[in-house]
């Protein structure tokens, strides 16, 4: 009997890990055997994490990264990594360490080397920058705030039940992190962009993404010139950062399905 293959799915911020359980069920059915594990801190409820934000506070890159390798080096098998946001940076950094089989990153953050920085990115962290004393806490988003940064391709109702069903606060300092990458040579947020024997990666980029514009992944995109890799990105124009939970969600998991299978994986 063939073992399942291992999925690990990868929150970014102001999510919570459980908001993956509609992926994790469909993974599970397509014969794969997927986790959702949280970030360094996370509590195991949205409500347990609202009410201990300070479990959740000055988590930076390494820290996660350290996490997740930790995790993966107690599988019987290289897994395929599906980060959304700052998870697929995470996912994208573990994939470059060859610690995973593939990696799907969804609307990822920012990595080392890619410079546009649109507008509607630093207003959607605005939250977090406009206090460098974020830098060491976990920073929670208003209704108004997250539909900015994640619902704006969606309805002020659905954009309003996807808040209160999985918000949690977020700590700063991936954000602070990732903002100082360019200039700073050993920087978290370096990626090995230009191995050659890493598994393969597909970027996902959502056209209407206030948080991580579609610039920003086609410049990702480009940081892995260098590598033969296999590395493919998919867009999707009509979708902002939510795109991973909200009610179109499906369309975006059954991408990465098909993918996957692409790929032999």
């Amino acid at each position: 009997m063939t073992t399942p293959t291992p999925v690990i799915f990868i929150h970014g911020l102001w999510l919570h890990a459980t908001s993956w359980e509609p992926w994790s069920d469909l993974f599970r059915d397509a014969g794969y055997a997927p986790s959702a594990p949280g970030w360094p801190g996370d509590p195991e409820t949205v409500q347990e994490a609202r009410d201990r934000p300070e479990s959740i506070a000055d988590h930076g890159i390494d820290d996660v990264v350290d996490h997740f390798a930790a995790i993966i080096a107690g599988l019987d098998a290289k897994p395929i990594l599906i980060g959304h946001s700052f998870g697929g940076m995470i996912a994208q950094k573990l994939l470059g360490q060859d610690l995973a089989a593939a990696a799907v990153a969804i609307d990822a953050a920012q990595i080392k080397g890619v410079l546009p920085v649109p507008l509607s990115a630093l207003r959607a962290t605005l939250p977090v920058f406009k206090n460098p004393g974020n830098k060491h806490r976990a920073v929670s988003l208003t209704p108004d705030q997250f539909r900015f940064a994640f619902g704006n391709a969606l309805t002020a109702e659905e954009s309003l039940e996807l808040y209160e069903k999985w918000t949690i606060p977020a700590p700063g300092k991936p954000l602070f992190e990732a903002a100082s990458a360019n200039f700073n040579p050993h920087s978290p947020a370096k990626v090995a962009t230009d191995n050659q024997g890493r598994g393969p990666l597909l970027l996902m980029a959502g056209g209407q993404d206030h948080t991580v514009p579609e610039a920003v992944v086609r410049a990702t995109l480009k940081q892995y010139r260098h590598s033969e890799a296999v590395t493919d990105i998919v867009d999707f124009p009509d979708r902002g950062h939510s795109l991973t939970i909200d009610s179109g969600w499906r369309e975006v998991a059954d991408t990465a399905l098909a993918w996957l299978r692409n790929q032999a994986l």
